[in-house]
């Protein structure tokens, strides 16, 4: 496992660091590759063995007009509470 320095340099995130040009598409595939290379996804999931399972229900799609702020806000909403439970050891 990398130390947290070598992680951060890894992930273009050196401090005060500035980009002209920003290649998204490149840092999300160096963040997974690190994460495969590192086993990090496993690890989470080994780390929550035997806890608590959380469920969340989630109701269809809605395809009934075009996207808006309320989509943003309930997509928000959910995914913090999915966040928080992993947070809290929840699996």
């Amino acid at each position: 496992m990398h130390g947290k320095e070598d992680l951060l340099n890894e992930l273009y995130v050196k401090k005060y660091q500035e980009f002209k040009q920003v290649d998204y598409p490149q840092i999300a595939e160096d963040i997974l590759r690190f994460w495969k290379e590192n086993g990090t996804f496993q690890a989470s999931v080994d780390q929550r063995e035997g806890a608590e399972t959380f469920t969340f229900f989630e109701g269809p799609p809605s395809a009934n007009g075009t996207p808006g702020i309320h989509h943003v806000m309930a997509r928000t909403l959910k995914d913090i509470f999915c966040r928080y439970k992993t947070l809290k050891a929840s699996k």
